[in-house]
C-alpha cells in the first residue's frame, strides 16, 4: 500500500470517528431535551354503584338445656322441626334449608374447685341455615321470627356464627361498564386540567385499573352492596 493510500485511510477513519461522535452527542442531546419538554398529567376516575345482593346465608341458631341428655336431644329435634316447618310455610323452599349437628356441652365435666353447680348439666346449640337467592322473601321471614320464639324456642345471636351474610356474585357482569365509566371520568378530569393549564391533551401514556371493592352500603342495609373501582390514567400534554 502506498503512502498516499495510507494517508487517505487514516483521514477517512478520523472522519468516521468524528461523525459518529457528533451523531451520538446529537442523539443524546435530543433525548435529554425530549425528557425536559415531556409533560404529563396523571388523573383518577371513580365508578361507584349500588346493587342488591343475590345470595343470602342466614344462620338461625338456638339453644337448649336439660339435665337429661335424651330429653335434650328430643327438644333439639322438636325445635328444628318447628323452624323448618315455619320457614317452608313462609315461602322458603325445603332445598334452601339445612342444619348442622348440635354442639353439646356437659357442664359437670367442667366443674372446677368450688364453682357452683350449674342448674342444667347439658346445654346445646343448634344451627338451621337458610341459603337462598330469594333475598326479599328471606328478609320478610326474618321479621316474623318472634312467632317462633312464642313456641318456646330460645334463639341466640350476636356471635360470629350467627351473622347473616349477603353475597354479590355478579361482579363480572358489571365490570366492563364500570371500568368504562371510571376511564371516562378520568379523561374528563384530564381535559379540565389541560384546559386550565392552556395545554392540549394528548394520547394515553399509561393506565392502570384498581381493584374492585364490594361493601355494604350501611350497617342497616347489608343486602345493598356498594361496588367501587378507581382507574388511574396518565396523559401526555402539549402546548
Amino acid at each position: 500500500m502506498t503512502d498516499s493510500n495510507k494517508s487517505s485511510s487514516i483521514v477517512l477513519g478520523v472522519c468516521l470517528i468524528i461523525a459518529l461522535s457528533s451523531l451520538g452527542y446529537l442523539l443524546g442531546d435530543a433525548a435529554i431535551k425530549f425528557k425536559e419538554y415531556e409533560r404529563t398529567v396523571t388523573v383518577k376516575g371513580l365508578s361507584e354503584r349500588e346493587y342488591k345482593a343475590d345470595i343470602v346465608i342466614w344462620p338461625i341458631q338456638f339453644s337448649a338445656a336439660s339435665n337429661n341428655l335424651e330429653e335434650m336431644y328430643k327438644s333439639i329435634d322438636g325445635s328444628t322441626a318447628k323452624i323448618k316447618a315455619f320457614l317452608k310455610s313462609a315461602g322458603i323452599d325445603a332445598s334452601e334449608i339445612s342444619y348442622s349437628s348440635p354442639a353439646i356441652t356437659d357442664k359437670s365435666a367442667q366443674q372446677y374447685g368450688n364453682q357452683a353447680q350449674a342448674q342444667f348439666r347439658y346445654t346445646a346449640f343448634q344451627t338451621v341455615t337458610v341459603y337462598s337467592k330469594n333475598i326479599d322473601v328471606v328478609r320478610d321471614v326474618m321479621g316474623l321470627m318472634s312467632d317462633l320464639g312464642k313456641q318456646g324456642i330460645v334463639f341466640t345471636g350476636g356471635n360470629y356464627e350467627s351473622q347473616t351474610e349477603y353475597i354479590f356474585t355478579r361482579l363480572n357482569e358489571v365490570k366492563p361498564e364500570m371500568i368504562e365509566e371510571a376511564t371516562r371520568k378520568a379523561r374528563e378530569v384530564a381535559e379540565k386540567f389541560s384546559a386550565d393549564s392552556k395545554s392540549a391533551l394528548g394520547k394515553i401514556r399509561s393506565a392502570s385499573q384498581g381493584q374492585f371493592s364490594i361493601s355494604a352500603r350501611d350497617k342497616n342495609n347489608l343486602h345493598i352492596k356498594k361496588v367501587r373501582v378507581v382507574s388511574t390514567v396518565t396523559y401526555y400534554l402539549s402546548d
